[in-house]
C-alpha cells in the first residue's frame, strides 16, 4: 500500500505542460474561423438556391388559386429575409482581420454569437410558420390534384419534416454551434491576454 502512495504522489508532483506558440494558436483559431464562414456561405448558397428552384416551380406553373401564388410570396419571403440575416452575420465575422483588430473582431464574434442565438430561438420559429403557412396555402390548389393517399403521404412527410428539423435537427445544431464558436471566442481571449497585438 506504501508503494500506492508513492507512486500516486510522484504522480500528482508529475505535470504535463504543453506550450502551443501564439502563432500556432492563431493559426488554429483563424482554421476555425475559416471553418465557420465556409459552413455561413454554404448555408447562404443553399437558401439561394432554394429560392431560385421554388421561384421557378412558381413561375413556371400554372397556378390558378390567389391562395397558391400567396404562399409562393409567403415561403420567397421567408427565404430571402433569412438569407438577409445569414449574409449579414457572415458580413459580420468576415469583415476584418483578428491580427490587425484584434478588439473589434472579438466584439464582432461576439455579436455574431448573439445574432446566431436569436436566428435559432427566436427567427427560427418564425421562419417555421411562415414556411408552414406557406405550404399550407400552397398544398390547397396542388393537393386538390391528388388522390387521398397522396394527400396524406404528402401532408404526413411535410410536418415529419417540419417536426425532425425543429426539434432533433435545431437542437443539435445550436448546441455544436453554440460550443464551436464559445471556444472560438475564448481562444482568441486567451490570444489576446497572453500576446500583445497591434490594434
Amino acid at each position: 500500500m506504501q508503494a500506492f502512495d508513492q507512486i500516486q504522489e510522484l504522480w500528482q508532483k508529475h505535470e504535463v505542460e504543453v506550450k502551443f506558440s501564439a502563432d500556432e494558436m492563431l493559426q488554429q483559431a483563424k482554421k476555425e474561423v475559416s471553418g465557420i464562414k465556409l459552413k455561413s456561405a454554404l448555408n447562404i448558397g443553399g437558401m439561394i438556391l432554394s429560392f431560385i428552384a421554388i421561384f421557378l416551380v412558381w413561375i413556371f406553373y400554372d397556378y390558378q388559386s390567389w391562395t397558391t401564388h400567396f404562399g409562393f410570396a409567403i415561403v420567397l419571403s421567408a427565404i430571402l429575409i433569412s438569407t438577409l440575416i445569414l449574409v449579414r452575420d457572415y458580413r459580420l465575422i468576415a469583415k476584418s482581420d483578428y491580427t490587425v483588430h484584434p478588439h473589434e473582431y472579438l466584439k464582432n464574434l461576439k455579436t455574431y454569437q448573439l445574432n446566431r442565438y436569436n436566428l435559432y430561438n427566436y427567427m427560427y420559429w418564425v421562419y417555421t410558420v411562415a414556411l408552414s403557412l406557406g405550404f399550407i396555402l400552397t398544398f390547397m390548389e396542388i393537393l386538390s390534384n391528388l388522390s387521398t393517399i397522396q394527400k396524406v403521404v404528402a401532408v404526413a412527410l411535410t410536418f415529419l419534416w417540419i417536426l425532425f428539423c425543429s426539434t432533433i435537427l435545431r437542437k443539435a445544431v445550436v448546441k455544436r454551434e453554440k460550443e464551436r464558436i464559445s471556444l472560438l471566442i475564448e481562444k482568441f481571449e486567451r490570444i489576446s491576454g497572453q500576446f500583445s497585438l497591434p490594434s
